[in-house]
């Protein structure tokens, strides 16, 4: 895969991201004094989840938003994965530095090391998952509004070169639920994924 790939692989990567916030909500929300640092360190409280998505793709091109649905997994302590149902099965997976994706008999596997700028997209997730809020602000500007009830979390790219492919991320939740995820594009594109978390059993 060459150069020309990377917005592909960084929406990819951005999908691992959105997986991680998803499952990886915050357990104590409501604790008195309830902020940014509270929120991430309730992140790193959880070690696996999972839950099912849908997810509206608006594109200026077409007529009607493209949707999809299906299930996402988080497994402590690296690996991701969103299997994507309908309207065509697609899996996506990071373990370790080896991502992979299947499209029905189609299989593609690429290492993380050759693409540096994803590497270090994936390591902001990483740090997500451990609450490591510094990590993330590596990647990203936070805003935070609301309150425990209704609750909106902004990120910005910092990067020079996500933030050619993404203008924003929000994502909003209530109490420890969240609820969607908006992603808006920088041509204007935008992809809203709204999630029911799966009851650990």
């Amino acid at each position: 895969m060459n150069v020309a790939a990377l917005p592909a692989i960084f929406r990819t990567a951005i999908a691992f991201f959105l997986l991680a916030v998803a499952l990886l909500q915050p357990t104590h929300a409501l604790a008195a004094g309830w902020n940014l640092e509270q929120l991430m360190q309730s992140l790193a409280l959880a070690k696996s989840g999972r839950a099912t998505f849908v997810e509206k793709k608006t594109i200026a091109m077409l007529d009607r938003p493209l949707e999809s649905s299906g299930e996402l997994q988080y497994i402590a302590p690296n690996i991701l994965e969103k299997r994507t149902v309908k309207p065509k099965p697609e899996t996506m997976r990071v373990e370790g530095d080896v991502l992979t994706i299947e499209r029905g008999r189609q299989k593609f596997t690429l290492s993380l090391q050759n693409y540096p700028e994803v590497a270090g997209f994936i390591d902001s997730i990483r740090g997500t998952l451990a609450g490591d809020r510094k990590a993330l602000e590596r990647s990203y500007k936070l805003k935070l509004e609301g309150n425990a009830e209704h609750w909106l979390l902004s990120l910005a790219p910092i990067d020079a070169k996500m933030a050619t492919q993404i203008h924003l991320i929000q994502i909003a939740g209530s109490a420890d639920n969240v609820r969607s995820i908006n992603v808006i594009q920088t041509d204007g594109d935008r992809s809203l994924m709204t999630i029911d978390r799966i009851a650990a059993q």
